[in-house]
């Protein structure tokens, strides 16, 4: 019998824990947030790329209508707590910014690559229970991903 990846998460599943450095090197897990808000978790290619600096932005110029839904936005890419703290500094990132360096947590969630070669960028938006309610998967809509969220989060606040 041939070795079998774990299925994708998806809407209605229980969004798998984990525990990863964010870029101040604090140790974060999922369920650090769970019980009291939901968690917008966004996964995305790579820092300082065009399309990710986009995103991310967007994201931070949208932080306060995620406040307002007491939402926990978290970006998670395969980069360095290093590389994180500098295109969080550089770019005013408010939001906590983890680092999958082994892509153990990618592959946890099914996220798949484009084109069998980037990492996709698929956001999970999961309510306080932690189910996931909503799932946006855009290699090239980076905006599309925040309008997904604030809609998402709309429906289960």
């Amino acid at each position: 019998m041939g070795f079998r990846t774990r299925d994708r998460v998806d809407v209605g599943s229980k969004a798998p824990d984990f525990t990863l450095p964010s870029q101040s090197g604090q140790m974060l897990s999922l369920n650090d947030f769970l019980g009291e808000k939901p968690v917008v978790l966004f996964f995305y290619p790579k820092d300082n790329t065009p399309g990710c600096t986009k995103q991310a932005c967007v994201f931070r110029d949208n932080y306060e209508v995620f406040r307002e839904r007491d939402a926990e936005v978290i970006g998670i890419s395969s980069d360095s707590i290093e590389s994180h703290r500098g295109f969080a500094a550089k770019h005013d990132l408010p939001y906590t910014m983890l680092s999958d360096e082994d892509k153990k947590v990618r592959k946890l969630y099914g996220v798949p690559n484009t084109l069998g070669l980037f990492p996709g960028r698929v956001t999970y938006i999961i309510d306080r229970e932690g189910i996931v309610r909503h799932v946006f998967s855009s290699q090239l809509g980076v905006e599309k991903h925040v309008e997904e969220a604030i809609k998402a989060l709309q429906s289960i606040s």
